[in-house]
Protein backbone atom coordinates (compact mmCIF):
# COMPACT_ATOMS: atom_id res chain seq x y z
CA UNK A 1 0.00 0.00 0.00
CA UNK A 2 2.59 2.55 1.39
CA UNK A 3 5.14 2.00 -2.04
CA UNK A 4 2.06 3.17 -4.32
CA UNK A 5 1.35 6.17 -1.91
CA UNK A 6 4.58 7.15 -1.46
CA UNK A 7 4.09 7.62 2.15
CA UNK A 8 7.17 8.71 4.76
CA UNK A 9 4.64 8.56 7.67
CA UNK A 10 1.47 5.13 7.80
CA UNK A 11 -0.83 8.04 8.89
CA UNK A 12 -3.85 9.41 6.87
CA UNK A 13 -5.43 12.94 7.87
CA UNK A 14 -9.02 12.02 7.93
CA UNK A 15 -11.38 13.98 5.41
CA UNK A 16 -13.44 15.84 7.83
CA UNK A 17 -16.09 18.25 6.10
CA UNK A 18 -15.34 21.57 7.12
CA UNK A 19 -12.11 21.45 8.65
CA UNK A 20 -9.80 20.06 6.16
CA UNK A 21 -8.69 22.42 3.44
CA UNK A 22 -6.31 22.26 0.12
CA UNK A 23 -3.90 24.09 2.33
CA UNK A 24 -3.94 21.77 5.09
CA UNK A 25 -3.91 18.40 3.34
CA UNK A 26 -1.19 19.79 0.85
CA UNK A 27 1.00 20.53 4.34
CA UNK A 28 0.40 16.90 5.41
CA UNK A 29 1.45 15.20 2.10
CA UNK A 30 4.72 17.65 1.62
CA UNK A 31 4.98 16.93 5.35
CA UNK A 32 5.28 12.72 4.16
CA UNK A 33 1.45 11.88 5.41
CA UNK A 34 -1.60 11.48 3.42
CA UNK A 35 -3.67 14.65 2.87
CA UNK A 36 -7.15 14.58 2.30
CA UNK A 37 -10.11 16.56 1.74
CA UNK A 38 -13.70 16.00 1.69
CA UNK A 39 -15.73 17.07 -1.59
CA UNK A 40 -18.91 15.70 -0.18
CA UNK A 41 -20.15 18.95 1.15
CA UNK A 42 -19.68 20.57 -2.03
CA UNK A 43 -20.69 20.04 -6.33
CA UNK A 44 -18.71 18.79 -8.99
CA UNK A 45 -17.40 22.30 -9.84
CA UNK A 46 -16.42 23.19 -6.09
CA UNK A 47 -14.53 19.47 -5.86
CA UNK A 48 -13.20 20.28 -9.22
CA UNK A 49 -11.58 23.38 -8.13
CA UNK A 50 -10.97 21.56 -4.26
CA UNK A 51 -8.44 19.42 -5.85
CA UNK A 52 -6.92 21.11 -8.77
CA UNK A 53 -5.94 24.14 -5.63
CA UNK A 54 -4.65 21.00 -3.93
CA UNK A 55 -2.65 19.41 -6.84
CA UNK A 56 -1.64 23.20 -7.24
CA UNK A 57 0.14 23.21 -3.73
CA UNK A 58 1.72 19.07 -3.41
CA UNK A 59 2.69 16.74 -6.33
CA UNK A 60 2.60 14.06 -3.76
CA UNK A 61 -0.30 11.48 -3.09
CA UNK A 62 -3.58 12.85 -1.30
CA UNK A 63 -7.04 11.09 -0.48
CA UNK A 64 -10.17 13.10 -2.19
CA UNK A 65 -13.19 11.55 0.28
CA UNK A 66 -17.15 11.86 -1.00
CA UNK A 67 -20.03 10.51 1.04
CA UNK A 68 -22.43 7.45 -0.58
CA UNK A 69 -25.30 8.23 1.73
CA UNK A 70 -28.88 6.61 1.05
CA UNK A 71 -31.01 9.10 -0.50
CA UNK A 72 -32.55 11.55 1.93
CA UNK A 73 -36.27 10.66 2.66
CA UNK A 74 -38.55 13.64 3.10
CA UNK A 75 -41.15 14.07 5.95
CA UNK A 76 -42.93 17.58 5.63
CA UNK A 77 -44.69 16.32 9.11
CA UNK A 78 -41.00 15.68 10.98
CA UNK A 79 -39.64 18.49 9.43
CA UNK A 80 -42.34 20.75 10.78
CA UNK A 81 -41.94 19.62 14.10
CA UNK A 82 -38.03 19.90 14.25
CA UNK A 83 -38.43 23.24 12.84
CA UNK A 84 -40.98 24.43 15.80
CA UNK A 85 -38.86 22.61 17.92
CA UNK A 86 -35.62 24.66 17.44
CA UNK A 87 -37.93 28.41 16.77
CA UNK A 88 -37.60 29.45 20.32
CA UNK A 89 -33.53 29.32 19.79
CA UNK A 90 -33.10 30.78 16.68
CA UNK A 91 -35.49 33.42 18.22
CA UNK A 92 -33.01 34.17 20.87
CA UNK A 93 -30.92 35.29 18.46
CA UNK A 94 -33.55 37.40 17.01
CA UNK A 95 -33.43 34.83 13.68
CA UNK A 96 -36.53 32.99 12.13
CA UNK A 97 -35.91 29.38 11.24
CA UNK A 98 -36.17 28.36 7.41
CA UNK A 99 -39.62 28.06 5.88
CA UNK A 100 -38.50 24.50 4.88
CA UNK A 101 -35.94 22.46 4.70
CA UNK A 102 -34.33 20.92 1.73
CA UNK A 103 -31.62 18.35 1.30
CA UNK A 104 -28.06 20.29 1.30
CA UNK A 105 -25.52 17.47 -0.01
CA UNK A 106 -25.86 15.23 -3.00
CA UNK A 107 -24.88 11.81 -2.69
CA UNK A 108 -21.98 10.22 -4.75
CA UNK A 109 -24.21 7.66 -5.68
CA UNK A 110 -26.52 9.73 -7.48
CA UNK A 111 -23.98 12.51 -9.10
CA UNK A 112 -22.41 11.35 -12.14
CA UNK A 113 -21.01 14.81 -12.91
CA UNK A 114 -18.89 14.09 -9.80
CA UNK A 115 -17.55 10.68 -11.05
CA UNK A 116 -16.63 12.55 -14.52
CA UNK A 117 -14.29 15.07 -12.28
CA UNK A 118 -12.74 12.25 -10.18
CA UNK A 119 -12.21 10.14 -13.56
CA UNK A 120 -11.04 13.17 -15.05
CA UNK A 121 -8.95 14.18 -12.41
CA UNK A 122 -7.58 10.68 -11.54
CA UNK A 123 -6.61 11.75 -7.51
CA UNK A 124 -4.15 8.69 -5.82
CA UNK A 125 -7.16 8.00 -3.53
CA UNK A 126 -10.43 8.39 -3.45
CA UNK A 127 -12.57 6.99 -0.22
CA UNK A 128 -15.83 6.43 0.40
CA UNK A 129 -17.60 7.87 3.87
CA UNK A 130 -21.54 6.23 4.65
CA UNK A 131 -21.65 3.59 1.99
CA UNK A 132 -20.52 1.72 -1.44
CA UNK A 133 -20.85 3.13 -4.58
CA UNK A 134 -22.20 0.73 -7.13
CA UNK A 135 -19.87 -1.55 -8.83
CA UNK A 136 -19.65 0.57 -12.55
CA UNK A 137 -18.29 3.25 -10.50
CA UNK A 138 -15.77 1.54 -8.68
CA UNK A 139 -14.55 0.49 -11.64
CA UNK A 140 -14.17 3.38 -13.42
CA UNK A 141 -12.16 4.65 -10.57
CA UNK A 142 -9.85 1.91 -10.69
CA UNK A 143 -9.36 2.06 -14.37
CA UNK A 144 -8.10 5.25 -14.02
CA UNK A 145 -5.82 4.19 -11.44
CA UNK A 146 -7.73 5.67 -8.09
CA UNK A 147 -6.41 4.11 -4.97
CA UNK A 148 -9.91 3.29 -3.18
CA UNK A 149 -10.63 3.32 0.45
CA UNK A 150 -14.03 2.84 2.38
CA UNK A 151 -15.14 3.68 5.95
CA UNK A 152 -16.53 0.34 7.39
CA UNK A 153 -17.38 0.35 10.84
CA UNK A 154 -18.32 -3.89 11.14
CA UNK A 155 -17.20 -7.01 9.51
CA UNK A 156 -19.79 -6.96 7.37
CA UNK A 157 -19.23 -3.91 6.01
CA UNK A 158 -15.13 -4.97 5.33
CA UNK A 159 -16.63 -8.01 3.40
CA UNK A 160 -19.39 -5.79 1.55
CA UNK A 161 -15.94 -3.60 0.35
CA UNK A 162 -14.40 -6.40 -0.77
CA UNK A 163 -16.50 -7.52 -2.94
CA UNK A 164 -17.06 -4.17 -4.57
CA UNK A 165 -13.34 -3.76 -5.56
CA UNK A 166 -12.17 -1.70 -2.62
CA UNK A 167 -8.57 -1.93 -2.51
CA UNK A 168 -8.29 -1.03 1.89
CA UNK A 169 -10.97 -0.34 4.74
CA UNK A 170 -10.63 2.47 7.40
CA UNK A 171 -12.00 0.56 10.52
CA UNK A 172 -13.74 3.41 11.97
CA UNK A 173 -14.03 3.35 16.00
CA UNK A 174 -16.88 4.45 18.03
CA UNK A 175 -14.73 6.71 19.73
CA UNK A 176 -14.13 8.72 16.10
CA UNK A 177 -14.90 12.08 15.70
CA UNK A 178 -17.31 13.45 13.04
CA UNK A 179 -19.82 11.43 10.98
CA UNK A 180 -20.35 7.22 12.03
CA UNK A 181 -19.62 5.80 8.56
CA UNK A 182 -22.01 2.91 9.37
CA UNK A 183 -23.90 1.41 5.81
CA UNK A 184 -27.03 1.55 7.62
CA UNK A 185 -27.74 4.50 10.17
CA UNK A 186 -30.68 2.91 10.87
CA UNK A 187 -29.71 -0.61 11.72
CA UNK A 188 -28.07 -2.10 14.95
CA UNK A 189 -24.88 -0.95 15.83
CA UNK A 190 -22.54 -2.85 17.82
CA UNK A 191 -20.50 0.41 18.34
CA UNK A 192 -17.13 -1.86 18.39
CA UNK A 193 -13.84 0.31 19.78
CA UNK A 194 -10.71 0.98 17.38
CA UNK A 195 -8.83 -1.80 19.41
CA UNK A 196 -11.51 -4.24 19.19
CA UNK A 197 -12.29 -3.43 15.46
CA UNK A 198 -8.86 -3.30 13.96
CA UNK A 199 -7.73 -6.20 15.26
CA UNK A 200 -11.09 -7.98 14.27
CA UNK A 201 -10.43 -6.87 10.50
CA UNK A 202 -6.61 -7.23 10.62
CA UNK A 203 -7.32 -11.07 11.42
CA UNK A 204 -10.37 -11.50 9.31
CA UNK A 205 -10.10 -9.30 6.35
CA UNK A 206 -7.46 -9.75 3.74
CA UNK A 207 -7.43 -6.03 2.65
CA UNK A 208 -5.27 -3.48 4.32
CA UNK A 209 -7.13 -1.81 7.38
CA UNK A 210 -6.40 1.73 8.10
CA UNK A 211 -7.47 2.21 11.83
CA UNK A 212 -9.73 5.04 12.39
CA UNK A 213 -10.70 6.74 16.01
CA UNK A 214 -9.52 8.16 19.41
CA UNK A 215 -5.80 8.05 18.06
CA UNK A 216 -4.15 11.07 18.09
CA UNK A 217 -0.42 10.83 18.86
CA UNK A 218 2.47 8.38 17.45
CA UNK A 219 2.44 6.02 20.61
CA UNK A 220 -1.76 5.82 19.46
CA UNK A 221 -0.86 5.02 15.98
CA UNK A 222 2.06 2.53 17.23
CA UNK A 223 -0.72 0.90 19.13
CA UNK A 224 -2.80 0.24 16.24
CA UNK A 225 0.38 -1.18 13.97
CA UNK A 226 0.75 -3.73 16.10
CA UNK A 227 -2.95 -4.88 16.49
CA UNK A 228 -2.29 -5.35 12.65
CA UNK A 229 -3.60 -1.75 10.54
CA UNK A 230 -1.44 -0.99 7.75
CA UNK A 231 -1.78 2.89 8.51
CA UNK A 232 -3.91 4.79 10.95
CA UNK A 233 -5.97 7.72 10.56
CA UNK A 234 -6.17 11.09 12.16
CA UNK A 235 -9.17 13.74 12.45
CA UNK A 236 -9.11 15.22 15.64
CA UNK A 237 -5.35 15.98 15.81
CA UNK A 238 -5.70 18.33 12.84
CA UNK A 239 -8.50 20.32 14.01
CA UNK A 240 -6.19 22.46 15.58
CA UNK A 241 -3.51 23.01 12.83
CA UNK A 242 -3.88 26.72 11.82
CA UNK A 243 -4.30 25.47 7.86
CA UNK A 244 -7.66 23.62 8.86
CA UNK A 245 -10.68 25.88 8.38
CA UNK A 246 -12.05 25.52 12.39
CA UNK A 247 -13.55 28.67 13.38
CA UNK A 248 -12.28 30.36 16.29
CA UNK A 249 -15.18 29.09 18.51
CA UNK A 250 -14.59 25.55 17.59
CA UNK A 251 -10.57 26.20 18.46
CA UNK A 252 -11.69 27.56 21.92
CA UNK A 253 -14.07 24.74 22.62
CA UNK A 254 -11.30 21.96 21.42
CA UNK A 255 -8.94 23.58 24.28
CA UNK A 256 -12.02 23.36 27.04
CA UNK A 257 -13.57 21.11 29.42
CA UNK A 258 -15.99 20.42 26.78
CA UNK A 259 -13.03 17.93 25.20
CA UNK A 260 -13.16 15.37 28.28
CA UNK A 261 -17.30 15.34 27.27
CA UNK A 262 -17.60 14.06 23.62
CA UNK A 263 -21.11 13.02 22.65
CA UNK A 264 -23.09 10.88 19.38
CA UNK A 265 -25.70 13.12 18.56
CA UNK A 266 -28.01 13.10 15.83
CA UNK A 267 -29.83 16.62 16.27
CA UNK A 268 -26.68 18.73 14.04
CA UNK A 269 -27.25 17.03 10.97
CA UNK A 270 -29.82 14.02 11.10
CA UNK A 271 -27.12 11.58 11.03
CA UNK A 272 -24.96 9.98 14.14
CA UNK A 273 -21.85 12.22 14.45
CA UNK A 274 -19.33 12.71 17.84
CA UNK A 275 -18.95 16.31 18.88
CA UNK A 276 -17.83 17.85 21.40
CA UNK A 277 -20.20 18.77 23.91
CA UNK A 278 -21.97 22.25 23.34
CA UNK A 279 -25.21 24.03 22.74
CA UNK A 280 -26.25 22.08 19.90
CA UNK A 281 -26.06 18.98 21.34
CA UNK A 282 -27.67 19.67 24.33
CA UNK A 283 -30.64 21.63 22.57
CA UNK A 284 -30.94 17.93 21.10
CA UNK A 285 -31.40 16.48 23.92
CA UNK A 286 -33.60 18.47 25.38
CA UNK A 287 -36.27 18.67 22.16
CA UNK A 288 -37.15 14.97 22.35
CA UNK A 289 -37.62 14.47 18.76
CA UNK A 290 -35.81 12.37 15.94
CA UNK A 291 -34.39 14.75 13.32
CA UNK A 292 -35.00 14.96 10.16
CA UNK A 293 -33.24 12.89 7.72
CA UNK A 294 -29.72 13.45 6.89
CA UNK A 295 -28.59 15.44 4.98
CA UNK A 296 -32.49 17.55 5.59
CA UNK A 297 -31.70 18.27 9.17
CA UNK A 298 -28.20 19.68 8.29
CA UNK A 299 -30.30 22.75 6.81
CA UNK A 300 -32.24 23.72 10.10
CA UNK A 301 -28.83 22.81 11.53
CA UNK A 302 -26.65 25.45 9.61
CA UNK A 303 -29.06 27.98 10.01
CA UNK A 304 -29.57 27.80 13.68
CA UNK A 305 -25.50 28.19 13.65
CA UNK A 306 -25.00 30.88 11.15
CA UNK A 307 -27.49 32.97 13.40
CA UNK A 308 -25.89 31.92 16.65
CA UNK A 309 -22.40 33.03 14.95
CA UNK A 310 -24.12 36.57 14.25
CA UNK A 311 -25.33 37.17 17.44
CA UNK A 312 -22.00 36.22 19.12
CA UNK A 313 -22.61 32.56 20.21
CA UNK A 314 -20.17 30.07 19.09
CA UNK A 315 -21.62 26.71 20.53
CA UNK A 316 -24.45 25.86 17.71
CA UNK A 317 -21.60 24.72 15.23
CA UNK A 318 -20.64 21.17 14.23
CA UNK A 319 -17.55 21.25 16.43
CA UNK A 320 -16.93 17.40 15.32
CA UNK A 321 -14.39 15.69 17.49
CA UNK A 322 -13.43 11.93 18.94
CA UNK A 323 -12.54 10.95 22.38
CA UNK A 324 -9.15 11.51 22.19
CA UNK A 325 -10.19 15.15 22.14
CA UNK A 326 -7.93 16.69 25.31
CA UNK A 327 -5.11 15.14 23.26
CA UNK A 328 -5.11 17.85 20.77
CA UNK A 329 -2.11 20.44 20.04
CA UNK A 330 -1.75 23.39 17.98
CA UNK A 331 0.41 23.07 16.14
CA UNK A 332 1.30 23.34 11.90
CA UNK A 333 0.90 20.13 10.10
CA UNK A 334 4.37 19.82 8.99
CA UNK A 335 5.20 20.27 12.79
CA UNK A 336 2.54 17.84 13.92
CA UNK A 337 3.69 15.09 11.15
CA UNK A 338 6.99 15.10 12.55
CA UNK A 339 6.24 15.05 16.19
CA UNK A 340 3.99 12.07 15.48
CA UNK A 341 6.66 10.53 13.79
CA UNK A 342 9.65 11.30 16.21
CA UNK A 343 7.25 9.70 18.86
CA UNK A 344 6.19 6.94 16.39
CA UNK A 345 10.02 6.09 16.38
CA UNK A 346 10.15 6.23 19.98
Amino acid sequence: MFERLALDLPVIQAPMAGVSTPALAAAVSEAGALGSISVGATDAAGARKMILELRDRTQRSFNVNVFVHQAARPDPECESAWLAALTPTFRSFNAEPPSALKAIYSSFAEDDELLRVLVELAPTVVSFHFGLPEVAKVSALKEVGCYLLATVTSLDEAEAAGKSGIDAVVGQGWEAGGHRGSFDPEASDDRLGTLALTRVLAKHSPRPVIAAGGIMDGEGIGAALKLGAAAAQLGTAFIACPESSADEGYRAALFSPAAQHTTMTSAISGRPARCLTNAFTRLGDEVGLSPPDYPIAYDAGKALNAAAKAFGESGYGAQWAGQGAPLARALPAAELIAALASELGA
